[in-house]
């Protein structure tokens, strides 16, 4: 260990690296910078210039144009700064004549000297120091130059800088003044007349085209555009154009990419027959010389094919685009042989982990070529047209999108919106390239797709995103590009990289147009309020609160809505970390700009109160900030308890606080609380500002919300009753066809001889034997007396819908066996209630909810006895009087049969419209009962007995 030591503090030594000093600058030199402060500006500035150092003569050229500013000193500064100013340069460093040359500039942008005075002094020091000798600082001052020309009239650039132009043309001249002729030429080009350029610049341009150094054949090749658009079409096609086909045909490479983007600009000059005859034969051979070559020319073609295949499309054959269409393919594939693109995989996964790995030279032009060629994807679809797309371009797309490097895949992922945007209605063939770009593990690419995801999900919406509805096909088409997105968090989170992340978090928010009330609910959601909780970019968690609270407010359930505000305050405001309590501070700061103010109050206004308790400080500091803003969302009289909480806060902040930082910031609060009137409802509701209208609209889409979703509750109660009753029907209607084989009446028989004996006998009347079996089968005690026939249910109700009820109660049982029905008097009604009872079968009886339970042992003596139904003495139609409810009051009445009133009688039953033409129910067994009774009974009123019958039949 000594050892180790040793010898590192040697190595130290040997360094002998620069250690601070003790001080920042000694006495000496803090003398040196000292100036006298009565010194004016004008004098502080030829001081410094004169005997300062050389970060003082800086600082003055740089205040050279405020010192020309000020009017007083304006003349004074002329007569003396800027001469010495110009001494100064000419033994000035690099750093001081950048400055110059930056500060002669403004002067002229900003008017602050005369045009002559100007080319008088400043222009000529920038027409000196161009031919400077150090390449830095003459290209700083060309740079000046060509700006100053934009700036001059015509007349001074024609008297002071064409002819030094012209004189830096020369070949005798260095190729630097040779260059810098070029630049000027093309410049000042625009600002002469035709004839004055043919006369004057064309001469020069013309040998400058034909120089001996590649490098001023190739600048002034890209000058002749100017140039051309300075002579007009003529003279272009007779001097401009065989020069610059020379030039595309050159042997140097960098004067052919020159040549073929001088092309490209004057395309939109030229006339259709010289596109036709020169331009479009010129671009094809070019572009199969580069294609064979594979030289450095073939990434400038895969770069301005777009623009040559948009400007020469109007003179263009069919054929012709097609040659076009074909060629961009082959630019699409260049270098992604089988083999080739393997090990294009395998070297870029192992440059994924060493960063420095050296790639050819042959490799770094295939790939320029295909980033170049999915640069101008989207051209190239203008160009083909959206009918062609899928045959012609489709298929290359998808390879651009599954490109084994990630600069090709990125650019195609910056550009995928423009496509989409293009594509309309067909947008839905990109879905699985969009998938495959969104499931990328390189970050470039995804940040290229995420940045303008947006515009991307609202083209595959498309018409319907700005009614903000969705069909189910197009919301079920993009199910499987939601979850990419969600699952592209997890590549980007792995980055640190936490614009990209505030970004597609703040995307998510878009996605309430295309998704599901559960889909937002079940995925996106769960996404979001992890992402509030483990971000660590405070950007990031805003992101995520202000899109949570956008989806949350689009939610169409009122409890998943509700839920999730209670998991804010839960979890955010009572939550343990003080940054989750921070953060909340922050969530209703977005709440109150989303949400309406009675959102606010009703959920989240008493919440936040309640942090002034918090001990942390930096908590309740945060919260004095909020205070006003509470203030202003106050409706007197109805939120007068919230005003009186707030007050309260506000006290306790100012008794209790301890902290400086809250004691300043509570005292800041209370002054503007101060200031803020509190709103009245009564006047409010007269004047309306506009944010109480926006604040309307927010309350108004709220209420909406809870509308639609009673709505729809009432729609699912209403479909769940339907089909209750459709099921009940069909439980009816098969309970009615079982029972249509014993449960109804026949008609009587052929011969049988009928109790009745007057003659209007009904087809239904039977005999008492047969009544008595089919009483029997159908298990229902049926009292031929009306005040039992009161209590039957009317309206239709048959047998069927009233057996097996579970609250009907059951009736007594008897077990005395069946024994034979007697026809009673009037008087003994209620013997023959007792009877029919006994005569039923020993088996489960009916349920009638609305037959009463009689008594077991009634009173049979007297015609005006209290019946089980309490029927009236005089009531002949069963209805009730007081002393049938005295008689009532008595009876045990069955579930649902409780009598206000009684009920209908036989005759009511008997004329019963849902009764009258059905064989077998309550109204006709009632009616042809009551007919044979009264047919039957003899002079004295009585109902004769059966034997009595029996004896007048065989009297007769």
């Amino acid at each position: 260990m000594d050892k180790t030591t040793t010898s590192l503090a040697d190595d130290l030594q040997d360094l002998q690296l620069d250690r601070p000093t003790e001080g920042l600058k000694s006495t000496e030199e803090l003398e040196k910078l000292t100036v006298d402060e009565q010194l004016s500006d004008i004098e502080r500035a030829v001081y410094l210039l004169s005997s300062g150092q050389e970060v003082q003569r800086i600082s003055v050229i740089h205040n050279l144009p405020d010192l020309l500013r000020d009017t007083e000193s304006h003349d004074e500064c002329m007569r003396r700064v800027v001469p010495k100013v110009r001494e100064v340069l000419y033994v000035a460093q690099t750093e001081m004549q950048l400055a110059a040359s930056s500060a002669f500039l403004q002067i002229l942008q900003k008017n602050l000297v005369p045009i002559q005075n100007y080319t008088q002094t400043f222009l000529q020091t920038i027409l000196n120091s161009v031919d400077a000798r150090d390449p830095d600082v003459a290209s700083a001052w060309l740079e000046t130059l060509l700006d100053v020309i934009d700036l001059l009239p015509k007349d001074i650039i024609k008297k002071e800088i064409l002819n030094i132009a012209i004189a830096k043309g020369q070949l005798s001249q260095a190729v630097h003044s040779r260059l810098s002729c070029c630049k000027i030429l093309g410049k000042i080009a625009t600002k002469f007349e035709p004839f004055v350029i043919k006369k004057e610049i064309l001469p020069v341009v013309q040998s400058l085209c034909q120089d001996v150094d590649y490098e001023v054949r190739g600048c002034m090749c890209r000058q002749l555009d100017s140039v051309a658009r300075g002579l007009g079409l003529e003279p272009t096609k007779s001097a401009i154009l065989p020069e610059l086909v020379e030039l595309t045909n050159d042997e140097e490479g960098f004067v052919r990419t020159a040549g073929l983007e001088t092309v490209v600009s004057i395309l939109s000059l030229l006339d259709e027959d010289t596109c036709n005859n020169t331009i479009i034969p010129l671009v094809c051979k070019f572009c199969q010389q580069a294609m064979q070559n594979e030289d450095s020319t073939l990434p400038v073609v895969a770069k301005q094919l777009g623009r040559l295949a948009h400007g020469l499309q109007a003179h263009l054959t069919d054929e012709q685009k097609q040659w076009f269409v074909d060629y961009y393919r082959k630019l699409c594939r260049v270098g992604l042989s089988s083999e080739r693109a393997k090990n294009t995989k395998e070297a870029e996964s192992e440059q994924s982990k060493v960063t420095d790995m050296p790639q050819s030279d042959e490799d770094d032009q295939c790939l320029e070529c295909r980033k170049n060629a999915a640069f101008n994807f989207p051209a190239m679809f203008v160009f083909v047209g959206p009918k062609h797309f899928k045959v012609d371009l489709l298929g290359i797309f998808s390879s651009l999108c599954k490109d084994p490097n990630s600069q090709v895949r990125k650019t195609v992922a910056s550009g995928f919106h423009e496509v989409t945007k293009l594509l309309g209605s067909q947008v839905h063939i990109l879905q699985h390239d969009l998938i495959n770009l969104l499931k990328d593990d390189c970050i470039d690419v995804l940040r290229g797709i995420l940045t303008n995801i947006v515009d991307i999900l609202d083209s595959f919406l498309g018409s319907s995103s700005s009614n903000h509805t969705l069909s189910e096909a197009k919301m079920n088409s993009l199910g499987e590009v939601i979850p990419a997105i969600l699952a592209s968090d997890e590549v980007v989170s792995s980055f640190n990289n936490w614009r990209l992340q505030e970004e597609l978090m703040t995307s998510l928010a878009s996605l309430t147009r295309c998704c599901s009330n559960e889909v937002l609910y079940t995925k996106v959601i769960p996404v979001l309020f992890n992402k509030l909780k483990t971000a660590r970019a405070i950007p990031v968690r805003h992101a995520c609160a202000r899109s949570s609270l956008i989806i949350i407010r689009t939610l169409k359930k009122l409890e998943q809505r509700e839920e999730l505000v209670n998991r804010l305050v839960t979890e955010f405001c009572h939550g343990r970390s003080c940054h989750q309590r921070s953060l909340f501070i922050d969530i209703c700061k977005f709440v109150i700009e989303l949400y309406s103010k009675t959102f606010f109050k009703k959920y989240f206004y008493e919440v936040v109160l309640e942090l002034h308790k918090d001990p942390v400080p930096n908590i309740r500091l945060r919260l004095c900030s909020l205070l006003p803003p509470l203030k202003r969302l106050i409706k007197l009289p109805t939120d007068r308890n919230l005003l009186q909480q707030l007050d309260l806060c506000v006290r306790k902040l100012l008794v209790a606080e301890k902290d400086k930082d809250v004691q300043n910031a509570i005292k800041v609060a209370v002054e503007e609380l101060d200031k803020i009137h509190v709103q009245m409802e009564s006047l409010s509701r007269r004047m309306l500002f506009e944010q109480d209208l926006v604040d309307q609209k927010k309350e108004d889409e709220e209420k909406l919300l809870i509308e639609l979703e009673e709505k729809d509750q009432k729609k699912e109660e209403e479909a769940a009753e339907k089909k209750k009753g459709e099921k009940r029907n069909s439980v009816t209607s098969a309970a009615t066809k079982k029972g249509d084989n014993g449960s109804k009446i026949p008609g009587p028989r052929k011969g049988s001889k009928n109790l009745a004996v007057s003659g209007t006998t009904s087809p239904n009347t039977s005999t008492t034997k047969d009544i008595q079996n089919r009483i029997g089968k159908n298990s229902i005690a049926k009292s031929k007396s009306t005040n039992s026939l009161s209590q039957i249910p009317r309206r239709g109700k048959t047998i069927t819908e009233n057996i097996g009820k579970p609250d009907s109660p059951k009736p007594i049982r008897s077990k005395i066996p069946a024994a034979k029905v007697k026809t009673l008097s009037n008087n003994d009604s209620g013997k023959k209630d007792a009877t029919v009872s006994k005569s039923m079968p020993n088996k489960a009886l009916p349920r009638l909810s609305r037959l009463p339970l009689y008594s077991s042992q009634p009173n049979l003596h007297s015609s005006q006895s209290k019946s089980p139904v309490g029927r009236g003495s005089g009531s002949k139609t069963g209805s009730g009087t007081s002393k049938g409810a005295t008689a009532r009051s008595g009876a045990l009445q069955a579930p649902g049969s409780a009598g206000t009133s009684s009920r209908g009688s036989t005759t009511g039953l008997a004329s019963s419209p849902n009764n009258s033409g059905r064989r077998g129910s309550f109204g006709n067994m009632a009616s042809s009962e009551s007919a044979s009774v009264k047919s039957s009974k003899g002079s004295n009123g009585a109902v004769p007995s059966t034997k009595e019958k029996i004896n007048r039949k065989k009297s007769k």
